[in-house]
């Protein structure tokens, strides 16, 4: 390898560890599980004694280990609290094999898995340990709630009892509007956007699983495995304090006679899953982008059949769909369906320019409103005079921009700020570039969310009149409203638009 050469994969590994570096600082993002690992874990034989094991783990300063036969088939995960378990109150010796004391058959995860996933499930499951699988089963390593950036902050831990414990459609309602109530308190003291959508998007998740579990003991599905997936904003991390639903349903049937039988055993149950979002004030999507639409319900063959005709035929419905189910993610029942279908999908974007293409043109027809000489450009009519739409014509060229460059480089985050950090490393983009660019679509959601707060009216959530900013917070949209043209300037060099 020539000195050039190291140089630049040098310069990679460096870009890649300072973006891993301002996701940690920014909040829980996307990024892989297996970054949070510090250490390999301690792995026991079935047979080994608890004398043994408690030795271990004190020598290393670590509270747990995993039991395995070999490195590839976990059978358990042992903790000092299933040790202390064991002897006081199980009347176990120190002399028992730990495989008669360990937790059996743990919840792991995929390393690559993102670390909202981790967080969601451990809250929900009230877990102390994940174990982190690779390639084959392979164990990767152990994580524990604190090794999670952000967890339980903002009051989250009482909020999380509060979603948990609710027992019914209104109990849950109830929590979702404290859940509103506390991430405005958050944003009044100061926490950063990208860590606030992270934390609502946190308990949202809480929310919608609890839902769909007490939802789905009410219908006899089907005994095949499915899962329920979030679009949109759901799906790129970045709930508001407006927003509707988008999402839909995934289930495997291998017997494609028996695919429409089993569409129209979910169709009922996702319908009343969409009733009681609807009611925690998650509202209808207006396009009937949901699971209870039959267009949205389908087997696995039929999602990989809908993602394909959308790449191969891209015509305007299919880049509007484009804008909304690539930003797909699994939320309740089997993920691996979910990991499985994006899997599969992440190679497919970058082998149809015209595709990309298509989706650049798309982006370019929403400019952010500032004109030649540096005025704002006013698009609300003689219905909201003197304002602009800050989603359409001001957070929106990031999130479109972010989405095509993620699935031209095979980018696996779904969230628009971590989507342009995963480019950025395939792009050779600068960290200023690139820092420049997640600033500026924060402080657009900033600018949004403070609108949505102030605003009792859904037609004007987004709807901002600059008259009623401060003279640092204009100066500071025009800046981000420059570094949007940049980089819509970047993409039709880069697509030929």
């Amino acid at each position: 390898m020539d000195e050039n050469q190291e140089r630049k994969d040098q310069a990679v590994k460096e870009l890649r560890d300072h973006f891993l570096s301002l996701q940690t600082e920014a909040g829980l993002g996307e990024m892989p599980l297996r970054s949070l690992i510090r250490r390999c874990p301690l792995v026991f034989d079935p047979g080994t004694t608890l004398q043994e094991v408690l030795t271990a783990l004190n020598q290393a300063g670590t509270d747990a280990g995993v039991v395995a036969e070999n490195v590839c088939q976990p059978l358990g995960i042992v903790t000092l609290r299933n040790l202390l378990d064991a002897i006081t109150l199980q009347g176990g010796s120190l002399d028992d094999p730990v495989i008669s004391f360990m937790t059996a058959a743990p919840i792991s995860l995929p390393g690559d898995a993102p670390v909202h996933r981790a967080h969601v499930l451990m809250t929900r499951g009230r877990l102390s340990h994940l174990l982190l699988s690779g390639a084959a089963g392979r164990i990767q390593g152990l994580v524990a709630p604190s090794d999670i950036p952000g967890h339980g902050e903002g009051g989250a831990g009482e909020l999380t009892a509060w979603i948990n414990g609710a027992r019914d459609i209104n109990s849950i309602a109830s929590a979702a509007a404290a859940v509103r109530k506390r991430g405005a308190e958050l944003f009044a003291g100061g926490m950063g956007v990208e860590a606030l959508c992270q934390w609502m998007s946190g308990l949202n998740d809480l929310i919608g699983m609890q839902v769909i579990e007490q939802i789905a003991d009410q219908f006899d599905l089907p005994p095949i495995p499915w899962c329920w997936m979030v679009f949109g904003s759901e799906g790129r991390l970045e709930q508001t304090f407006s927003t509707d639903q988008d999402n839909g349903l995934i289930f495997q049937e291998d017997n494609r006679e028996e695919i429409e039988n089993r569409r129209q055993a979910f169709l009922p149950f996702a319908l009343a899953v969409n009733h009681a979002l609807d009611r925690c004030g998650f509202d209808f999507c207006k396009g009937n982008i949901m699971a209870s639409n039959p267009a949205w319900c389908l087997s696995v063959d039929e999602w990989q059949d809908r993602f394909s005709n959308w790449l191969m035929t891209p015509d305007p419905e299919a880049i509007l769909h484009a804008t909304i189910f690539f930003d797909f993610r699994p939320l309740y029942g089997q993920h691996d369906l979910v990991d499985e279908l994006r899997g599969w999908l992440l190679p497919r974007p970058s082998q149809h320019p015209r595709f990309l293409h298509c989706l650049g043109e798309q982006a370019l027809g929403c400019p952010p409103s500032l004109g030649f000489l540096g005025r704002f450009i006013y698009d609300g009519g003689k219905e909201f005079p003197h304002t602009i739409d800050f989603k359409k014509h001001g957070s929106r060229p990031f999130v479109d921009a972010a989405r095509i460059w993620g699935l031209k480089h095979q980018a696996w985050a779904t969230s628009t700020v971590d989507r342009f950090r995963s480019a950025a490393v395939a792009m050779r983009r600068s960290l200023s570039d690139t820092a420049a660019t997640v600033e500026a679509f924060d402080c657009i959601q900033r600018i949004r969310i403070q609108q949505q707060l102030s605003c009792g009216e859904s037609e004007r959530a987004n709807r901002v009149d600059p008259r009623q900013l401060n003279g640092l917070q204009k100066m500071m949209i025009k800046e981000a409203f420059s570094q949007a043209k940049g980089i819509q300037s970047r993409l039709r060099l880069e697509l030929d638009l």
